[in-house]
């Protein structure tokens, strides 16, 4: 399988992916389960990439992918400079350890500074 479904149908997990990522790249770290980290992961690091190179196509899609436009222009201008020197891998996925109600895997999802 090429993802994950997380229990979802398409338009009901486009939206979840959508407000994760908004609020990840509004606080730079995100609590949630493991396997909604690791989706989220590699969507992060494409949008990264595109900020760096920082075009107007580039603000557009992004904008597309986001729901705030004062998130975009933070990952344009901020988030894009942080990670200029790098060559990918700008999200590391922490492990917590299982929640309390239902044992779901929990991690932190955050930038590499």
């Amino acid at each position: 399988m090429a993802y994950r479904k997380l229990g979802r149908n398409s338009s009901a997990r486009k939206a979840l992916f959508k407000s994760i990522l908004t609020s990840f790249f509004k606080h730079e770290r995100i609590e949630t389960t493991e396997a909604k980290a690791k989706e989220i992961s590699g969507l992060a690091e494409k949008l990264i990439t595109l900020a760096k190179r920082g075009d107007l196509a580039a603000r557009r899609q992004a904008i597309a992918q986001l729901a705030d436009e004062d998130v975009v222009r933070k990952l344009f201008s901020e988030i894009a400079d942080k990670c200029k020197d790098r060559q990918g891998g700008y999200t590391r996925i922490l492990k917590l350890g299982p929640r309390r109600g239902d044992a779901a895997p929990m991690v932190i999802l955050e930038l590499v500074k």
